[in-house]
């Protein structure tokens, strides 16, 4: 598959196959990755795609494909539905809770802070954050398909119709199906991203002083805490700490016994400003939170400490 910076691209040829799927590539990754959570799964997914791609343009009784964004986006998504049976199956043998791969932003500056603040601009980049992607874990694999594509990245009805090859009224039911439930899981909102950041700095400070008190003040009454080891690194066990006085007295107790003289790096994770511990060069951890739209409190805590969901990170 030709690397979007390959420096042995004919970049003089802008309508060559090639140059079309390197222009396509980034978006059909984050479809991709939004349909299935993990990194490995969609640069597969995505190999795969380019083989039908290249095949197609090697046809010499193929007809020219005059759209190649619309073509390749359908061979995409479908090629990822193809693949959910297999990523949900491990998920159900899965020993620890599920959390996805995160995506790690290597060149945001320590700061963590966007000078662009629109609203819409949050939004976006909120589209694809931890605490969505694990809503997304309990739609169908169709409803997560038509979410994705509509609510996500924008196409219209009829657009989402064509790409799943299904009726355009069957993918107006899917639409409203899945965005009721993830509204009434977790409802849009944005997140000014300095807030994000003093937040987190925050809980980092409290966390690892043991201030329970500055974490109760921190934590929403519902708030969440999971973190997913992969029974290969330290987490909070087999399951979820659910309130606020249990994640706090959890994470005060040194949840994850984490070693000492860990170097913490601002990151965005999954669009959001977060954290990623490492040991040396090495990624150990990488922390994202989700806050309440109503009191800026803590509502959501992922830890993803497994190593083999934290091999692309640097």
């Amino acid at each position: 598959m030709p690397d979007q910076k390959s420096d042995g691209e004919d970049k003089s040829d802008a309508s060559s196959p090639t140059a079309a799927f390197v222009e396509h590539r980034e978006l059909l990754f984050s479809i991709v990755y939004s349909i299935l959570g993990t990194v490995s799964d969609t640069e597969d997914v995505l190999q795969e795609t380019w083989l039908a791609w290249d095949t197609r343009n090697q046809s010499v009784t193929g007809a020219e494909i005059s759209h190649p964004r619309a073509y390749l986006v359908r061979i995409a998504v479908n090629t990822a539905l193809a693949r959910q049976a297999a990523v949900r199956s491990r998920r159900e043998t899965y020993v620890a809770p599920w959390l996805p791969e995160p995506l790690v932003d290597e060149t945001t500056r320590d700061s963590g802070v966007h000078t662009d603040g629109a609203v819409e601009t949050t939004l976006r980049a909120e589209s694809v954050s931890m605490a969505l992607l694990v809503v997304l874990e309990s739609l169908t694999p169709l409803e997560r398909a038509v979410f994705v594509l509509h609510e996500v990245f924008g196409y219209g009805h009829a657009e989402t119709a064509e790409i799943l090859g299904r009726s355009h009224v069957s993918v107006r039911q899917l639409a409203h199906r899945a965005r009721e439930h993830v509204e009434a899981r977790r409802p849009r909102y944005a997140v000014e991203p300095r807030l994000r950041q003093q937040v987190t700095e925050r809980f980092l400070a409290a966390a690892a002083g043991g201030d329970v008190q500055a974490l109760l003040e921190l934590l929403a009454p519902d708030v969440i805490l999971v973190a997913d080891g992969g029974g290969k690194a330290p987490a909070a066990g087999q399951y979820p700490i659910l309130g606020q006085s249990k994640v706090a007295r959890a994470l005060a107790a040194g949840v994850g016994r984490f070693p000492g003289g860990l170097d913490i790096r601002h990151r965005e994770v999954n669009g959001v400003p977060s954290a990623v511990f490492f040991r040396g060069d090495a990624p150990f951890a990488a922390l994202s939170l989700d806050l309440s739209p109503d009191s800026g409190q803590i509502s959501g805590i992922f830890l993803v400490s497994n190593p083999d969901k934290l091999a692309h990170v640097r």
